[in-house]
């Protein structure tokens, strides 16, 4: 993508809407999925909500994101589900949105997916930021911190690490995180790994919010393409994925999708008879 769309469709998403009043993440409303917590938020709230927590806030917080493929993890990956309930866990995608309203009645507000909020964050905040970016290839790191730099140049940018290091030797990372001074981490290993790896090793003295943001940095960096509007528009971007990359991502969709809504079937049978036999 380039760098003059990314800007401008993230300075589309953060005209919307009013800004609210600030407000923690214990009194925003939420919509479980499979039983784990995700905020129910609008774009204007949800950039607000991160603005607080980058400018104003002293604690830490981890964003995550759920979508269909990651909610398949958690139910097999108890150790993950763990992190997740650690974290600030955002709505990612028409998945979860259809399991909110077979569950709940109701969809999420919107699809805060990290590919799109990011860089609608980083214009909607004018206080100038330390934004650290770990993972991918170093050339893909590389040209996304580039391309952030034309898209948001009163933020600075440092490139911390491709997402190649030891994973057995974290310490030298976590260094250079610390010695960053970094008030917004984005991490793009994968997950679970991404999320497992920011809970075990990193709090409030490494940056005041670290982001698990998956392939975000591809796709900002231009070595993968977007979903072309009339695919996102229709929630169909997953589709377009599919096509360029069908053998890497076939299991996730093909396969991951039906499982999901397996789970979700199963989720709410077995909250609908829990309710009967009361």
């Amino acid at each position: 993508m380039s760098s003059t769309s990314l800007q401008a469709r993230a300075r589309a998403v953060a005209r919307e809407g009013e800004r609210p009043a600030s407000m923690m993440a214990a009194e925003v409303a939420s919509l479980p999925i499979l039983g784990l917590p995700v905020l129910d938020l609008s774009w204007s709230e949800g950039l607000d909500f991160l603005d607080m927590r980058l400018t104003e806030a002293a604690s830490f917080g981890h964003i995550a994101f759920l979508n269909a493929n990651n909610a398949n993890i958690m139910v097999r990956d108890s150790a993950y589900r763990d992190v997740l309930e650690r974290s600030i866990v955002l709505a990612d995608g028409i998945g979860v949105d259809i399991a909110a309203r077979l569950l709940h009645g109701a969809r999420f507000s919107a699809n805060l997916n990290g590919t799109d909020l990011v860089p609608a964050l980083l214009t909607y905040i004018e206080t100038p930021l330390r934004v650290g970016l770990i993972g991918a290839t170093s050339s893909v790191l590389e040209d996304a911190a580039r391309n952030f730099r034309r898209h948001a140049p009163w933020h600075s940018f440092v490139e911390i690490s491709d997402g190649y290091f030891d994973r057995a030797e974290p310490g030298v990372i976590v260094e250079r995180i610390s010695a960053a001074k970094l008030d917004l981490l984005l991490v793009a290993m994968g997950t679970p790994l991404q999320e497992k790896w920011v809970d075990r090793h990193l709090g409030p003295s490494h940056a005041r919010v670290v982001m698990s943001v998956g392939a975000l940095l591809d796709f900002v960096s231009g070595h993968v393409p977007r979903a072309p509007n009339r695919f996102r528009r229709l929630r169909l971007e997953w589709l377009y994925r599919l096509w360029l990359e069908p053998s890497r991502l076939w299991r996730r969709y093909v396969v991951g999708i039906p499982v999901f809504l397996f789970h979700i079937w199963r989720h709410r049978a077995k909250g609908r008879a829990q309710a009967t036999s009361r």
